[in-house]
């Protein structure tokens, strides 16, 4: 039901505290749009987290899998690190981590050299499993490539094991400790990183990054693929 000037006559909070919470007095926000509807398909989209705290989250036990980036050399500053340190049956630390993924590194250099890169590394918390997508030797950061062999080898050891569901992945934007690159040298754009998750056959959720929240002036959507309305209006607009 809603008034005759076209404004739902629900209330959000008690004691009318909408009038306390206007959003635009707020600088770190999101300005979430509706979805595409229509028809509803299983397993045909990513869905965004915006507004969610990923940790929170995956301590309260809501998901069975995490895809996170992992290093050979120093992971402390780097979500698996806060990962092993909070789920109480982790054996693992951080130093562990890098220590294993270090002596995977110096294992496939000798023995499968041609391999193509990058690896996926499981890392077993009894109650959680990291799949740790490790950054190709010798860089220092990860490009859109490496995310896409990456995530179709993770969409490969997802399928059919319901087991490692539901599965929750980091946009790898804003990393503090595997950064990644676009090919003209910056962090891309998260549509396109949503865009070569989604190719590689990823259909779990994504968890913004803490900037995007600076960008309340932009319209976001809950899930990709975007609505087809929006490659309408950059058409309209080139």
């Amino acid at each position: 039901m809603t008034t005759t000037k076209g404004v739902p006559s629900l209330r959000l909070y008690e004691d009318e505290a909408e009038s306390l919470l206007k959003s635009d007095l707020f600088p770190d926000r999101v300005t979430l749009l509706p979805g595409e509807g229509g028809s509803v398909s299983a397993r045909e989209r990513i869905r965004i987290m915006w507004g969610q705290d990923m940790l929170r989250d995956i301590i309260d036990g809501r998901y069975r899998t995490v895809v996170c980036g992992v290093n050979d050399s120093d992971n402390s500053h780097g979500i698996v690190a806060h990962l092993v340190e909070l789920i109480t049956t982790s054996q693992w630390s951080s130093k562990s981590v890098s220590s294993y993924a270090r002596m995977f590194q110096e294992s496939v250099g000798v023995h499968a050299a041609s391999d193509r890169e990058p690896y996926v590394l499981k890392f077993d918390l009894d109650s959680l499993l990291i799949l740790g997508i490790l950054r190709p030797k010798g860089r220092d950061h990860f490009t859109l490539e490496d995310l896409s062999r990456g995530f179709k080898t993770v969409t490969k050891m997802l399928h059919d094991r319901r087991d490692r569901w539901p599965c929750a992945c980091v946009s790898f934007l804003n990393a503090k400790a595997n950064r990644l690159v676009g090919a003209d040298g910056r962090e891309p754009s998260f549509e396109e990183v949503l865009r070569t998750l989604f190719n590689a056959g990823f259909r779990g959720d994504v968890y913004a990054a803490p900037p995007m929240w600076k960008f309340g002036h932009v319209g976001v959507f809950p899930t990709y693929p975007f609505p087809a309305g929006l490659e309408q209006m950059r058409e309209g607009s080139s």
